[in-house]
């Protein structure tokens, strides 16, 4: 099958397009998918989509602004005839025990029907083994998790993926841009290009471009000695380096470095360390099951009750409070 974007990928020319929405999914990141959608067919004077809610038996669905989307059709009923589903679902993707959705998955998937996961919709996607040889993306904040749990899925670091008939991105606006690309893909860039205009949309971005933004940019026109700082501690949580190593690295002196600290960052080097050595400990707490003890090691820590001390003293409840 075609592997680019300059074929088009095969459908019927009235493209019925259910979406699959969980619980806790993102409003944003579900508007940015399906909105395109909505306005190409008004822009085109032609219904080009025609969509269909599904939710798993068939109730509301509650976002994970506690804002519920109505009543759908329960998703054991979605047909083999869709020519594409959009699965939305919140980011990291919860244990589940619907045995149901894995299976209707694969038999949409060997159907035919185009495949697109929209934030933790790829995790969803992956646990039904329906990306398994496919090159796939989503939220960047998932990557390292997703890499060890789903290792035949080709996981890439870019703004959205469309590899034949799956479709994936890194949720939020991400979804937007993909969605766009795909219009073009069916109906020319002329038509994308005024739904872009509709949206107030100065470009669409490119499939390849980074899901996070540049430190560089991130520390606006801050030193370069303060960004190569940062790019250091970033590199060596599990290891961290004194101020001093810091400093020598840099070729600079320490007390010059904890200026560049407190004038663009508002706080001192050990603590701006600490605290995205604490950060990188949350995210493992909440997206990982690793123990606590590894956790600790993985960021730095010299001891388990160390580690706990510091993340109750910087997130007021312990490691083990967070998983719970």
């Amino acid at each position: 099958m075609p592997d680019t974007l300059t074929a088009p990928i095969p459908m019927k020319a009235a493209r019925w397009v259910g979406v699959l929405t969980l619980p806790g999914f993102s409003l944003l990141a579900q508007a940015c998918a399906l909105e395109p959608l909505v306005v190409v067919n008004q822009l085109a004077g032609q219904r080009l989509y025609r969509l269909q809610a599904f939710s798993p038996g068939g109730g509301e669905v509650a976002s994970m602004a506690d804002l519920s989307q109505a009543a759908c059709t329960p998703f054991e009923l979605a047909s083999t005839e869709l020519d594409m589903l959009i699965v939305c679902a919140p980011s990291p993707l919860p244990v589940m025990h619907d045995s149901a959705l894995p299976g209707q998955l694969r038999l949409l998937g060997r159907s035919g029907v185009v495949l697109v996961g929209v934030g933790g919709g790829t995790e969803l996607l992956a646990r039904a083994g329906v990306l398994d040889g496919y090159r796939a993306t989503l939220p960047w904040q998932r990557f390292a998790a997703f890499t060890r749990d789903y290792p035949r899925v080709r996981l890439t670091q870019q703004l959205f993926e469309i590899d034949r008939d799956r479709l994936t991105c890194g949720g939020g606006t991400a979804a937007m841009d993909m969605m766009m690309t795909l219009i073009a893909t069916h109906h020319g860039r002329e038509l994308a290009e005024r739904v872009s205009e509709h949206f107030v949309l100065e470009r669409v971005r490119m499939a390849d471009e980074p899901q996070q933004v540049p430190l560089r940019a991130r520390l606006g026109h801050a030193p370069a000695p303060l960004v190569d700082a940062v790019m250091l501690m970033e590199a060596n949580i599990e290891e961290p380096l004194t101020t001093h190593e810091l400093a020598e690295h840099l070729g600079i002196s320490r007390r010059q470095l904890e200026r560049l600290f407190k004038k663009y960052l508002q706080a001192v080097p050990g603590r701006y360390y600490l605290d995205l050595r604490l950060k990188e400990a949350r995210r493992l707490l909440r997206e990982s099951d690793l123990p606590a003890g590894e956790i600790a090691m993985k960021t730095g820590f010299s001891s388990p009750a160390h580690f706990s001390t510091a993340y109750r003293n910087h997130f007021g409840v312990t490691p083990r409070e967070e998983r719970l």
